[in-house]
Order: structure tokens, then C-alpha cells, then sequence
């Protein structure tokens, strides 16, 4: 995000740290583990059968569940691999 972006910037500047250390310490990788990805989304799934049952008539509603997931995660989640995820387990093409 912007936010992170800036914070990295602030942090290299003022420590002439490398990017990949401060971004370490900072906890902002961009998570890419399917498992720790899935988990979230089978959570809210499993948490909204409502909202599954709408996304089914109403595909565009699937960003409603890309960004719950995208909360759950903290933003780290790969957005891409979440969307994937998440029309895999829907049914959605």
C-alpha cells in the first residue's frame, strides 16, 4: 500500500538500512502461501453463507470476499491468488 510504501521510504532514509531488511523488520511481504491464503478464505466462507449464496447470483460481489480476506490477512494476502482462491471454492468463473 501507499501507507507501507512511505513508512519504507521513511525507515531507509533515516536508517540507510537495505529495503529487503527494513521490510522484513517491518512484516510487510506480500504473503503468496496458498495455505496460510486458503485458511482465510475457507474461514469466510464458512463465516458468511449468506453473503455465498449472493456472490453466486452476483459474481461482481466476489471483491465484497476478496476484501474481507484481504482484512483477515492484514493486506499481506497476494490479492491475484486470493481472487483465484476464492472463484475456485465458489464456483465461479
Amino acid at each position: 500500500s501507499n501507507l507501507s510504501a512511505k513508512k519504507v521510504l521513511e525507515v531507509i532514509e533515516d536508517t540507510k538500512k537495505d529495503p529487503k531488511d527494513v521490510i522484513d523488520e517491518l512484516g510487510l511481504w506480500q504473503v503468496n502461501d496458498t495455505g496460510a491464503i486458503e485458511k482465510a478464505v475457507m474461514d469466510i466462507i464458512t463465516g458468511n453463507p449468506d453473503k455465498v449464496e449472493q456472490v453466486k447470483a452476483k459474481p461482481t460481489m466476489l471483491g465484497w470476499f476478496v476484501g474481507q480476506v484481504m482484512k483477515a490477512t492484514g493486506g499481506k494476502a497476494n490479492p491475484q491468488a486470493v481472487s483465484d482462491l476464492l472463484k475456485d471454492k465458489l464456483g465461479i468463473n
